[in-house]
């Protein structure tokens, strides 16, 4: 399948959920490219995809700089202290900040303000990264000095599992807590983006205010 065949199969589906949920803000779809070759991504590009998103340094790097410039890129995955000096100015969002000293250095490192979701593990599994539910407000009230990051939302990724009703709740408690922390009024985290649902769930995400859901799969294939 082309990836514009793809594309606008996913927004048929988005509009339908927006409508049947009565939700009116319409996520960003990024385009998990990370399995995918540069031509599959610039296909995506052209198909009307703006936001890209990868989890390893070399990867993002190479498609950040063959990829036009107007594009807006999304790491992903989780990110090695060692490597934030890499990449992070290449960097428009990061979706796994998940402890203070990837922030330390992350602010030491950047010399732009870097817009950051906290990840976390909702479901507590132990092969997921992420901060525990319970650790989110002291963790971002602990970001309150780091001058280049700016809290925009919170991330989580849901268990692979055909149980529907535990990953809507799964995304259910990431929105009310981002709904808690936006109300600390914060100005380092507004916190008003929920990166949730990914090419199995996110229609499930969406019902739950998804703002970004990050669908490779489903979009520019294996």
């Amino acid at each position: 399948m082309h990836v514009s065949e793809n594309l606008q199969y996913i927004k048929d589906q988005i509009n339908d959920q927006l409508e049947k949920s009565k939700l009116s803000t319409k996520p960003n779809v990024i385009a998990v490219t990370k399995y995918v070759t540069i031509e599959r991504a610039k296909e995506a590009y052209k198909a009307g995809i703006k936001h890209f998103g990868e989890n390893r340094v070399e990867g993002f790097l190479t498609k950040k700089e063959q990829l036009p410039d107007d594009v807006t890129m999304h790491f992903i995955g989780s990110l090695q202290t060692r490597k934030v000096k890499d990449v992070i100015n290449d960097i428009d969002y990061f979706h796994a900040l998940d402890r203070l000293k990837l922030a330390k250095e992350i602010n030491k490192r950047a010399n732009h303000t870097v817009k950051c979701f906290v990840q976390v593990n909702v479901s507590g599994e132990e092969s997921k990264h992420g901060i525990q539910l319970s650790e989110v407000t002291d963790f971002i009230e602990q970001l309150k000095d780091y001058e280049h990051i700016e809290v925009v939302g919170l991330m989580t990724m849901a268990p692979y599992t055909d149980d529907e009703t535990y990953i809507k709740s799964i995304f259910e408690q990431l929105r009310i807590k981002k709904e808690h922390i936006q109300q600390l009024n914060l100005s380092y985290a507004p916190c008003n983006e929920l990166s949730m649902g990914m090419s199995n769930d996110y229609l499930l995400a969406i019902e739950e205010g998804a703002t970004f859901v990050r669908i490779g799969t489903k979009l520019v294939g294996e």
